[in-house]
């Protein structure tokens, strides 16, 4: 399946909208005719194994690689991201699984690191950490997020907490879309539950959100629209009215492949011990 998805009638306009991307490397086809659109407000979730295009669809949005095929368009302007600096000009904003944070740093300079404000003139020239304690701190309060200490270092913080304060970043930093990496995928069932409150937060803010999983029950929980790519390719793109968590799960699964494999393992299932064959 590689249409291009469309959208209800009153809908706003996509702010990033992928057409029939491909990507290869050398010989081989890491992803061929995803078509997927980012909406204000939205989150679209892409989901798919080990080995689906998951990463190459990210690094495609990240501007970390370019596409090969097919189109890809940031407010109906067709472009090819030479870096993820650009990505970052044009309000893509992408939270990596492995957050780039410097563990001993607190939070506050983990939240302004690489765009830190200065204070002052020439040699007295200094970083204004009291400007970055409070926006720090005013910034999560926005998205809801009360930390006790924003000087105590980020690596004290659990998994949730510290993809939460990525997120706030991101939408402190004026991204428009936000590209999550399996943010729950480290994570137990109490702290996945913070990260997608606050991914709820963001798409509540007015963002476009791209959450990248294969977990379909946290997908489900917050996803507006499904898209499903197995072996670099469309398997499905479903509105949430359209599949249930089940169907959901079933064909992120396999669908039709496992029930051959049911029949197939049943078929070739060897006798029970004590019974003789007949």
């Amino acid at each position: 399946m590689n249409e291009s998805p469309t959208a209800p009638a009153g809908s706003p306009a996509a702010l990033v909208e992928l057409e029939g991307v491909g990507k290869r490397y050398g010989n081989v086809t890491a992803l061929e005719g995803v078509s997927l659109a980012v909406r204000p407000g939205e989150i679209t979730c892409v989901l798919g194994d080990n080995g689906a295009g998951k990463s190459t669809l990210i690094k495609i949005i990240s501007g970390l690689h370019r596409h090969d095929a097919g189109a890809f368009r940031i407010d109906g302007e067709e472009v090819r991201l030479t870096s993820p600096r650009e990505a970052l000009d044009r309000g893509i904003a992408t939270v990596y699984q492995d957050l780039a944070v410097v563990p001993l740093m607190p939070v506050w300079r983990n939240f302004f690191l690489g765009s830190e404000p200065v204070t002052g003139r020439g040699p007295l020239r200094r970083l204004d950490a009291a400007a970055m304690r409070r926006t720090t701190r005013e910034a999560l309060l926005r998205m809801g997020i009360d930390l006790r200490d924003v000087d105590q270092p980020i690596g004290t913080l659990s998994g949730g907490e510290r993809q939460s304060v990525a997120i706030a970043r991101a939408v402190h930093f004026g991204a428009r879309v936000v590209v999550l990496d399996e943010p729950t995928a480290a994570l137990g069932v109490k702290q996945a539950g913070v990260v997608l409150r606050y991914v709820a937060a963001a798409r509540d803010e007015g963002l476009g959100v791209v959450l990248v999983t294969h977990n379909p029950h946290h997908a489900h929980l917050v996803g507006d629209r499904f898209v499903l790519l197995k072996r670099g390719s469309m398997a499905g793109s479903h509105a949430r009215e359209e599949i249930g968590l089940d169907e959901l799960t079933r064909q992120m699964a396999g669908g039709s492949e496992l029930d051959e494999l049911g029949h197939e393992l049943a078929r070739t299932r060897p006798s029970e011990p004590g019974r003789r064959a007949s």
